[in-house]
């Protein structure tokens, strides 16, 4: 596993300046996790309020969620467009669950926390040609490939950086 790691960093060292800044794509990738929360609130308001003028406001969202994606997600080969998307959604939605637990002092939050951010990390490794898609397999407990893309992310994604 650790001959991995170094292969992923230095595919990762051969990234050309420009194309992938990540500290600004960390910051995009939140954006549209929120922006992807706002498409859903804008829809469960809908359905409770029976106002469609909600489902417009999430057109509205949605529209500047996909331009915003298309600066991460380059060139999607076969679902990556949408494992991208929910990839952040599920992230979002685990990070909020941590908080919640925490919230209750709940010993569950830090496992909610590291699922988050698994899913986070696999999100950066497909966006960044981490991984051969064909290698991509979350069911395999073998490599533990989730912990591993999360430590090789922890390392590499620095939001301080200005």
């Amino acid at each position: 596993m650790e001959e991995d790691v170094k292969n992923w960093i230095k595919k990762i060292e051969n990234v050309k300046k420009g194309d992938f800044d990540l500290s600004r794509d960390e910051d995009l990738s939140i954006a549209i996790m929120n922006l992807i929360s706002l498409e859903e609130h804008f829809y469960f308001t809908s359905m409770k309020t029976n106002n469609e003028k909600y489902l417009e406001m999430l057109n509205s969202v949605r529209v500047l969620r996909k331009d915003l994606l298309k600066r991460i997600v380059k060139d999607p080969n076969g679902e990556e467009w949408c494992i991208s998307k929910h990839l952040l959604a599920g992230s979002m939605r685990l990070m909020e669950v941590g908080t919640k637990e925490l919230a209750k002092k709940s010993k569950d939050a830090v496992f909610f926390f590291k699922q988050a951010f698994n899913l986070y990390s696999l999100f950066f490794a497909i966006n960044l040609g981490m991984v051969d898609k064909k290698e991509l397999n979350l069911e395999n407990k073998k490599s533990g490939i989730l912990d591993t893309f999360s430590g090789i992310i922890k390392k590499i994604v620095d939001c301080c950086k200005e």
